[in-house]
């Protein structure tokens, strides 16, 4: 199995330590410009545990709905100050605090682990006995790790009636270790972060060596750890308490990936929100956090204002699921999930391709936050030259040239047949629009490893790649590629090890591309 990859931890390091300085930026300018009701304190979270806070009350008397606003994995205290004070102003009592283990907090990082939601409880207490706030109005918010644990808090503490996740996770395993595969880039940014900014828990640091170095005699146990840190293993005290719960999250994260919010969302029974947009991790919030107009903290502030001040603003008789398409056009509203969707187009893969591993071909998923963030503002996804794939480690099956636009809507899957020559390995999907050219764009990807296999004994292969939109122009066709090497992702292939993809008569291989109503 392949060893852990140590340049990418260094290179997650000085990537995380840039993406900090700018989180210093955002959350320090705000500061200075900070009305006279911030109050910077320390608040006794579990065990007596200091953690860092800061609160900002709004004027005039009487209580108060109250948000709590956890901070994001490496992020200080004053990350959400910009947006607390615009919160604060709408009448909110807002409380923002640095998560045990980072920064100036106390304790270790336990990863949304029991003592982060007994600090949550915790929290609340306090500012129900220190703030002018409202027992029966509490919310939580946060971004990437603050998400999280605000909604795993909801789910252990009932008095939490509304939630609004940004770029954050439901199911971690699903995020970190989809398809039975380590997202490595994405594990050594945390990685990296935890190590620069925070204090890593003996438990921590044992289960990332466990993580990179495949012990598969582990795997059970990375999993139930996992399971105790997602909110989808808590669905029933959710759907029990029924608090009001928004999702937001970008296409193209590459530290949470869509597909775990949209099956948890579609599990939620009380009032939900599901919003995906163009970008990578957390991008989509960032320019909110300097306090500069953001269509998601926006509706975030809609969330709160219906669910918790009982405005009429309408949130709650919009369509649930708002998507923006990768290529532009605005906002989309469908009445759930599955109607994203109207029909499928399936590509045959037809014929039987062998090819070698342990080369990278040249089709890739990109660079973890980098990528999507390109393709946000740029529209430029990560490319690759189809023809020029060497077939020798890169399958290619290509569409018929589509006379209409093809839009690009949800899960497409990925159903084939497959022999391996060893009993593990790794390969990874990419679906490409590819113009005139040949040039091709990414449209998604997905890894998939699998162990215990016989060699030279076929086995069905049934993968679903990550959620997307995408709108394919006229005259461009797609392309189904398979390799065996991402940087993005650990690969299992012995040294000489080599995959073949058949098409049995009775079982034949396609790829099913989800599409919008025409």
């Amino acid at each position: 199995m392949a060893p852990a990859r140590n340049p990418l931890r260094t290179c997650a390091v000085g990537t995380v330590s840039a993406t900090l300085v700018a989180g210093a930026v955002v959350g320090l300018a705000p500061s200075a410009q900070a009305a006279p009701a911030v109050r910077f304190v320390d608040i006794p979270g579990d065990g007596g545990t200091v953690l860092k806070a800061n609160v900002v009350t709004p004027a005039g008397s009487g209580s108060h709905p109250l948000l709590v606003l956890p901070t994001s994995w490496g992020f200080p205290q004053a990350e959400y100050l910009a947006q607390a004070q615009k919160l604060a102003d709408s009448g909110y009592v807002v409380l923002s605090y640095n998560v045990r283990g980072f920064w100036q907090s106390g304790g270790e990082i336990e990863v949304a682990g029991a003592p982060d939601l007994a600090d949550a409880s915790k929290v609340i207490d306090w500012a129900l006995a220190n703030t002018p706030a409202d027992s029966a109005r509490i919310g939580m918010a946060g971004v990437s790790y603050g998400a999280g644990i605000s909604l795993l808090a909801a789910a252990h503490d009932k008095r939490i009636r509304a939630v609004a996740a940004l770029s954050g996770w439901a199911d971690l395993i699903g995020s970190i270790y989809s398809g039975r595969t380590q997202h490595v880039q994405a594990a050594a940014l945390l990685d990296g972060a935890g190590a620069v900014t925070g204090r890593r828990s003996p438990e921590l640091r044992q289960i990332f060596d466990r993580f990179y170095a495949s012990d598969l005699s582990q795997e059970q146990n990375l999993i139930d750890w996992g399971e105790r840190r997602s909110a989808v293993t808590y669905l029933d005290r959710l759907n029990a308490s029924k608090p009001a719960v928004m999702l937001a999250n970008a296409w193209s994260d590459s530290v949470f990936p869509v597909n775990q919010y949209a099956g948890f969302y579609e599990k939620l029974t009380g009032p939900k929100r599901l919003q995906l947009r163009p970008g990578d991790h957390a991008t989509p919030e960032l320019t909110g956090l300097f306090g500069l107009p953001n269509d998601v903290w926006k509706d975030t502030g809609r969330w709160f204002d219906h669910y918790l001040r009982g405005v009429d603003n309408g949130v709650d008789r919009e369509q649930p699921v708002q998507l923006e398409s990768r290529s532009g056009g605005g906002y989309e509203g469908y009445p759930d999930w599955k109607s994203v969707a109207a029909t499928d187009r399936k590509i045959a893969l037809a014929g039987s391709t062998t090819i070698h591993t342990n080369v990278d071909s040249g089709a890739d998923g990109g660079i973890v936050l980098l990528s999507g963030l390109m393709d946000q503002v740029t529209k430029l996804p990560p490319m690759a030259s189809i023809p020029l794939l060497p077939r020798r480690w890169a399958a290619v099956w290509q569409s018929e040239r589509y006379t209409a636009p093809q839009r690009v809507r949800g899960t497409a899957r990925l159903h084939t047949t497959l022999t391996p020559t060893a009993e593990s390995g790794t390969f990874v999907a990419y679906l490409y629009d590819v113009g005139p050219l040949g040039i091709g764009k990414l449209v998604t990807h997905a890894p998939l490893t699998w162990h215990g296999r016989t060699p030279g004994q076929p086995f069905g292969v049934d993968l679903d790649l990550f959620s997307t939109a995408y709108d394919v122009p006229a005259g461009h066709r797609l392309a189904l590629v398979a390799d065996t090497v991402d940087p993005l992702y650990l690969e299992h292939n012995p040294s000489g090890a080599r995959l073949t993809f058949s098409s049995p008569e009775n079982d034949p291989s396609y790829v099913s591309v989800p599409l919008r109503e025409q």
